[in-house]
């Protein structure tokens, strides 16, 4: 009797490998299916006339772990943030010479990888 209940366990092993084998070879790379790409972030800084603010400080706060990152903006007030994670809330603002914008929110629902947030700032010149 413990022969055949070996014999049994063993033939029941290899069917579940065996099913295991032909689920894989129907979808060989189940865990890419599961990755989210990474977003990108881009924009400028521009005054209330759509001015560009060079040297505009942009913070990018991560809202899940609290984590703030920072650009200084290029000369034609552009700022970009690569390799955002998918599944995370992002605030963006910046600020030029004491005044600040509103804070923007890049959703994590907002699922495409490629994301323009331009960011105002009312100054007097």
């Amino acid at each position: 009797m413990k022969r055949i209940s070996i014999v049994f366990l063993f033939a029941l092993a290899a069917l579940g490998v065996r099913a295991y084998a032909r689920n894989s070879a129907l979808d060989p790379q189940p865990a890419a299916a599961d990755q989210q790409q990474s977003r990108n972030l881009t924009g400028q800084v521009l005054t209330g006339a759509d001015q560009p603010l060079p040297s505009a400080v942009v913070y990018l706060k991560n809202t899940k772990t609290l984590a703030i990152k920072s650009f200084i903006a290029e000369n034609d007030g552009g700022y970009r943030f690569h390799a955002l994670a998918p599944n995370v809330d992002y605030e963006i603002y910046a600020e030029y010479q004491g005044k600040k914008s509103s804070t923007k929110t890049l959703s994590a629902f907002d699922s495409r990888t490629n994301i323009t947030m331009n960011l105002h700032i009312e100054v007097n010149k």
